[in-house]
């Protein structure tokens, strides 16, 4: 596709357009920089400010308008649908459909026994095997996941927390085997532990040894895959769980300094790893609150980075993140009415300058996709990006009396948040006394409580409600597919050297006492071919688990 008013069109490494725009147009009024056509034949330029004050720009300090000068007329963002169920093979097939459907990156969902560092013919994995996710036990899995596709020219992200160097260890021993070097690769891991005690529950070892393990990613990552951010700190689920937009950017905020903080206590130079953390963030339904919170993130970020811990290199300052449409939003009465409520968050993250994005499906509060509804929400992507005209223009909503003080706001009730979790000895203690937990309970019960009482209105809910059931088609999983992942996890172990195994896995306990960095003796262990379960066990002999704290 060439837009009016371009020069040329080239498309980018992972599939997303990179537009070299004309420089000979002249601007006028307020505008800045080379224009483009709107529909209607208007001039559209590439930015727009205040002549009468020395305004912001986009991509410049401190970012609230957004990290590029260009923004999306330069590339646009990241159509990186979230996908994963069954076995590999299965998803496998999901992954290659939608790349062909023109998804620029892929977002891998792992199944819960996965995400909790059991491999599939544990115990505890009964009934949950490539349910929620794809089921990845060993090595070949990770093979089969990843097969034909071009792993040196897609990036990949994988939402994985406790058991994060584990799974980027398969990733990059697969690499490995397939000839590419780890320095071509590109991605990112979720890895943020710290919303897991927070929000999500999804841990395996106490907090202090599990800061301790990122900093080792940092460390290896920086050393060795310089193109793979080794973390994603997320407040996604943070909002998932019922918090306000103030206090996912807020706890968000708090643990991506925590990160920084550690990393510098470990000796690490802060601009050696900042520009590898990235953050992902909910676009929920409120447009324009959402729009201010993309903004002020973005501002309270540089401030900090800069003043408070002394970066220097401005991609330390520069905050990415991708967006997920808020799958809360989702209602299951009438679902087609979601396919709305994911374009409009959609639109709020782009006009809010997200890097990357996902749309949810219309049926996800039913079942995981259908092909069919996974398409609608990567189509509802590229008709925001190639027709909407919002790609057009840089921040395209800076400037408005509403948006700039929303944004003032969010960011002035945000840095009160982070200022009192300072005040209580920081994120560990917050996490220890229940703090975040209680904040985001007492949002979830008062929003519930509004629509209970119909003083906030969901359409089709509490108003404008049918009696008749949805009728819409839904993704079963089979059965069989638990059985069948049992048996070749069981065949996997059976045909290694399991003395080879043994002498690994007591390398991970050796380096986890001593306090050497682990992520070469895990990636060692998965080359002998150690499951995800046997290393996270490893690990956690030495580390032991982690009991919350109960908040009433």
């Amino acid at each position: 596709m060439k837009r009016p008013g371009t020069e040329t069109e080239t498309v980018d490494p992972e599939g997303a357009s990179a537009l070299k725009t004309s420089s000979t147009h002249v601007s006028h009024g307020t505008g800045r920089g080379p224009t483009e056509a709107s529909l209607s034949g208007l001039p559209v330029h590439l930015t727009y400010q205040d002549t009468d004050k020395n305004a912001e720009l986009p991509g410049a300090y401190p970012y609230t308008r957004g990290i590029h000068e260009t923004m999306y007329r330069g590339r646009l963002w990241t159509m990186r649908q979230f996908a994963g169920f069954g076995t590999a093979h299965d998803t496998n097939r999901r992954f290659r459909y939608l790349l062909r459907e023109g998804q620029t990156g892929l977002s891998v969902a792992f199944d819960m026994p996965t995400l909790m560092g059991i491999d599939a013919d544990h115990p505890l994995a009964e009934g949950e095997v490539g349910r929620e996710g794809v089921a990845i036990s060993t090595l070949e899995d990770m093979e089969a996941l990843f097969s034909e596709i071009p792993l040196d020219k897609v990036s990949t992200s994988m939402t994985i927390n406790g058991p994060a160097p584990v799974l980027w260890a398969l990733y990059l021993v697969m690499a490995e085997r397939r000839g590419i070097p780890w320095t071509a690769l590109r991605g990112t891991l979720q890895t943020d532990i710290l919303k897991e005690y927070i929000a999500q529950k999804e841990w395996i070892y106490p907090p202090l040894p599990s800061m301790r393990i990122i900093t080792d990613m940092f460390a290896f990552g920086t050393e060795n895959v310089p193109h793979f951010n080794p973390i994603s700190v997320s407040g996604y689920h943070i909002r998932e769980a019922g918090s306000t937009a103030v206090q996912e950017l807020a706890f968000t905020l708090a643990d991506g300094f925590a990160y920084v903080e550690a990393g510098i206590e470990r000796g690490l130079d802060v601009d050696a790893f900042a520009p590898k953390i990235s953050f992902f963030f909910n676009s929920h339904i409120d447009f324009f609150d959402e729009i201010a919170k993309f903004r002020a993130a973005r501002r309270i970020w540089a401030k900090r980075m800069k003043e408070r811990y002394g970066a220097r290199d401005e991609r330390s300052l520069k905050l990415r993140f991708h967006t997920q449409t808020a799958g809360s939003s989702l209602t299951a009465q009438q679902p087609e009415n979601n396919i709305i409520r994911t374009a409009l968050e959609a639109l709020a993250a782009v006009m809010g300058g997200t890097q990357s994005l996902h749309t949810n499906s219309m049926d996800e509060v039913l079942a995981l996709p259908t092909e069919k509804a996974v398409t609608i929400a990567l189509r509802t992507q590229q008709i925001i990006a190639y027709e909407s005209g919002a790609a057009r223009t840089a921040d395209p909503l800076g400037g408005s009396y509403f948006v700039e003080a929303l944004t003032d706001e969010m960011e002035s009730r945000a840095t009160a948040y982070l200022d009192e979790i300072d005040s209580l000895g920081g994120v560990l203690p917050c996490i220890e006394s229940g703090y975040f937990q209680k904040e985001i309970a007492n949002a979830a019960y008062h929003y519930q409580k509004e629509t209970d009482e119909r003083r906030r209105l969901l359409v089709g809910v509490n108003a404008f409600a049918d009696e008749e059931a949805p009728d819409i088609e839904t993704l079963r999983i089979d059965p069989a597919t638990e059985e069948d992942q049992r048996e070749r996890v069981a065949s996997y172990k059976a045909r290694r050297d399991s003395s080879d195994v043994t002498q690994a896995l007591e390398a991970i306990r050796g380096a986890a006492r001593t306090g050497a960095n682990l992520m070469p003796a895990i990636v060692d262990a998965v080359r002998h071919e150690a499951t995800v379960g046997e290393i996270c066990q490893a690990m956690k002999d030495v580390f032991g688990g982690y009991r919350e704290k109960p908040v009433f």
